[in-house]
């Protein structure tokens, strides 16, 4: 089998086990639907093509300058997503190619991202990414400080927030997840029901390869999925 063929089976066989997690759902509406984000880090123009060949509408990438330099070569129309941590100095360049960013972890970067938004003459869509786990090793807001950077983007006119992110602990036993995406869905559905007027809260943005089935049967609307994709990821020199 080919290499494209390989990338369209294994889109399949994630879609498969999305939509079965769906029909596992105990306290979230099954019907709600499930977008993939395939997330093509460190993955070549060639692998990316064979996924949106393969049904793809979703592209997610982990740094700015990686999307930059393959959407030039693409040839294909999608969305973008970044997935990754934005340094401020690459605000400009993420809002000019970015559809959504799930990353803003800071009143600061909020701020930036609205005033690179308003240079563009865009209203740039954005996730806040929620620290529940309290991680040090990983970017978010703590719960306790995400009332005050949800206010001030609701004064932000040139950012639009859609919904928040978390990436769960990479814990061994991968059901150790549950309570996390749980939390983050009830946390989701709260500010969902009291949305500052400027909002528009429809996305929750949890699960990877190794626990998106459980994020999925938790509430999750958007997964990022990699390896169970395109394989182990290939990194080259200078990537």
């Amino acid at each position: 089998m080919s290499d494209d063929m390989m990338i369209g089976t294994r889109i399949q066989e994630v879609r498969a086990a999305i939509e079965a997690a769906r029909t596992r759902r105990t306290h979230v509406p099954a019907e709600t639907p499930v977008e993939l984000i395939a997330v093509t880090k460190n993955h070549p123009v060639e692998a990316m093509q064979a996924a949106i060949d393969a049904g793809i509408m979703n592209i997610g990438e982990n740094r700015v300058q990686e999307a930059l330099d393959k959407a030039q070569t693409l040839g294909r129309a999608v969305k973008w997503h970044l997935i990754g941590h934005l340094q401020t100095n690459k605000v400009k360049h993420a809002v000019r190619q970015f559809d959504l960013i799930h990353s803003v972890d800071s009143l600061r970067l909020a701020r930036e991202i609205d005033k690179a938004a308003e240079k563009l003459g865009k209203v740039q869509n954005i996730l806040v990414q929620v620290n529940l786990a309290r991680e040090e090793s990983k970017s978010g807001v703590y719960r306790e400080d995400l009332d005050e950077i949800l206010a001030v983007i609701d004064e932000l006119p040139s950012i639009r927030l859609q919904g928040f992110m978390c990436i769960a602990p990479n814990y061994e036993d991968v059901e150790e997840c549950r309570p996390l995406f749980r939390a983050m869905y009830e946390l989701f559905q709260q500010v969902k029901a009291h949305a500052p007027h400027t909002a528009d809260i429809r996305y929750l943005s949890m699960g990877m390869t190794h626990d998106y089935e459980i994020a999925v049967e938790e509430g999750a609307n958007l997964v990022r999925v990699g390896t169970a994709i395109f394989g182990a990821r290939q990194y080259a020199l200078g990537v």
